[in-house]
């Protein structure tokens, strides 16, 4: 036998499709983190301005002014309005405008990304200091002590998005990438929903009660995290279903290499790039991370969005898994005919 038969006997081609389409998702795993985390700037940070009337438009006009707009200013009609609206996540620091000295305060929420808290206090000093003012920072979500730069509620959802995969890949590769028939394609998704309420709940567990990572309710960290598990579990096999054993590439693409460095967890969206800032809302890590903040620092305020985005992944994943299942005849090719029976 030469060695051509040899090499077509040992890596089909087949196998060198997939060694191919592994080597392009190494290189986008690469290009999707350093991209994102390279170079992090504050960019259009929602940004609130408490001052006197006389001086408030000017205030707003200048911080709107520095060069690169790493803010976007706006008027806020009290202090009070001004914490109110910290806590419902619609602003990520206030500047506090002393009316009869000459400190200010600004304040900030390190709950939700320490990172960007600790720019805004720099960047904020300075602007201060041209001024001939000083200002004190006062954190009204502060993160954890036990939760290092609020990064644990990042690491929480991305345990939880890597379960969901994994859990979806390990029942595919088992027994066949789509399932035989509505039936086993319902069972599987019975499979994975039981798996995500348990996983759900470890998790919230592990990072409320046991390691004291992160505060707020364990029930509704538990909710999120059964939410995360199957959301991504379901799209992973309906990616599956479409596609093969490529869908578990398709599933790192979309939820690790794209998801990940998007999901505002390392630095909070107003610090990423456009393209990561644009996307990371959308994709389970993102929507996952921003709700589990919001229940640990922020009363749980401003989840609706994000809980929908996790649900239509969800819902989605779930219609396309069983719509295959049940309309759409299967040959097996004969790589997939040599699998375990499905079920």
């Amino acid at each position: 036998m030469t060695f051509a038969d040899e090499m077509k006997t040992a890596v089909t081609p087949r196998a060198a499709l997939l060694v191919v389409g592994t080597l392009v998702l190494q290189l986008l795993f690469i290009a999707s983190y350093v991209g994102a985390l390279h170079n992090p700037r504050p960019k259009d940070v929602p940004f609130g301005v408490v001052a006197p009337a006389q001086v408030a438009p000017q205030l707003v006009s200048r911080l709107g002014a520095i060069p690169g707009r790493p803010l976007d200013p706006r008027t806020v009609s009290s202090a009070a309005e001004a914490r109110r609206k910290m806590l419902n996540r619609d602003l990520d620091g206030v500047l506090i405008v002393s009316p009869t000295g000459t400190k200010d305060t600004l304040l900030v929420a390190s709950g939700g990304g320490t990172v960007l808290s600790s720019a805004l206090d720099r960047l904020v000093t300075e602007v201060e200091k041209t001024q001939r003012r000083t200002v004190r920072t006062v954190d009204v979500a502060p993160a954890s002590a036990q939760d290092f730069d609020g990064l644990s509620a990042f690491y929480l959802v991305v345990g939880w998005c890597v379960g969901g995969y994994l859990c979806a890949s390990i029942l595919a590769i088992s027994a066949g990438s789509r399932a035989a028939n509505g039936t086993r394609a319902a069972l599987r998704l019975m499979s994975m929903a039981l798996y995500s309420v348990l996983g759900g709940l470890g998790g919230a567990v592990i990072v409320g009660p046991v390691l004291g990572a992160l505060p707020g309710s364990v029930l509704g960290l538990w909710g999120l995290g059964a939410l995360v598990v199957f959301g991504v579990g379901a799209i992973t096999l309906a990616l599956q279903a479409l596609t093969g054993i490529v869908g578990i590439g398709l599933a790192v693409l979309l939820i690790v290499i794209a998801g990940n460095p998007s999901a505002g967890g390392a630095f909070p969206l107003p610090m990423l790039p456009p393209f990561w800032h644009a996307i990371g809302p959308w994709l389970p890590p993102g929507a996952g991370t921003w709700v589990a903040r919001s229940l640990a620092y922020f009363k749980g305020n401003s989840v609706t969005g994000p809980l929908l985005v996790l649900s239509g992944w969800a819902v989605a994943g779930t219609v396309i898994t069983l719509a295959l299942s049940v309309f759409r005849r299967r040959t097996p090719t004969v790589p997939e005919a040599r699998e375990a029976p499905r079920v």
